[in-house]
């Protein structure tokens, strides 16, 4: 099931020209792989699980980069563009709470403010707990807003499910971490080697 804040959301967007933004901050110059590339440095090994994955946009330039990604989303129509945009790698049309896969990741993405958008934020994270092998991370960026999950909500669903608070950042591109921060980027690890 998808919040109504998702419906809400959806409903404003175009999912036609939903990724022209990121490819008019290419063209203007800017990096529109943000998480890609923190993913990238924080990886010891894959693979890697792109939870609530949308369009595909983060799991297409992971798979670019050699990283094998497989993306899970509950919105039939969110998969079903990643699908037609890459049909090569695995998309599952799922909740991350509901999933169950025999895979363990090295790190599981949840980009594009998967937690807000979640109707069981607790399960989500428990659900991506249960996918990361021993050491394995979880790394979560989300907007802050009124209404919205604190980084401290994050932090303790993220403890009931067993997973160790490790940092976080402002941003994708590591910047410092303050209160106040408009966004939040948590990063989270499995106990264990």
């Amino acid at each position: 099931m998808l919040p109504d804040d998702w419906t809400t959301w959806k409903d404003r967007v175009d999912l036609g020209s939903y990724d022209d933004r990121w490819a008019a901050m290419a063209a203007a110059g800017e990096n529109p792989h943000g998480e890609a590339d923190l993913v990238t440095a924080l990886l010891d090994r894959g693979p890697v699980l792109d939870g609530g994955c949308g369009t595909g946009r983060v799991g297409i330039e992971l798979d670019r980069r050699g990283i094998e990604v497989v993306g899970v989303d509950p919105d039939p129509d969110m998969i079903a563009a990643a699908r037609a945009k890459a049909p090569h790698l695995r998309w599952e049309h799922c909740g991350i709470e509901d999933l169950d896969l025999d895979d363990r990741f090295g790190m599981v993405v949840l980009a594009g403010n998967v937690v807000p958008y979640a109707t069981d934020r607790a399960g989500l994270l428990a659900g991506c707990a249960r996918h990361l092998r021993p050491g394995g991370l979880l790394l979560a960026g989300f907007t802050l807003r009124p209404g919205w999950p604190a980084p401290g909500d994050v932090d303790a669903w993220c403890a009931a499910a067993g997973l160790d608070a490790v940092r976080r950042w402002s941003a994708w591109d590591r910047a410092p971490w303050a209160e106040g921060s408009g966004y939040a980027v948590t990063l989270h690890a499995r106990p264990g080697a």
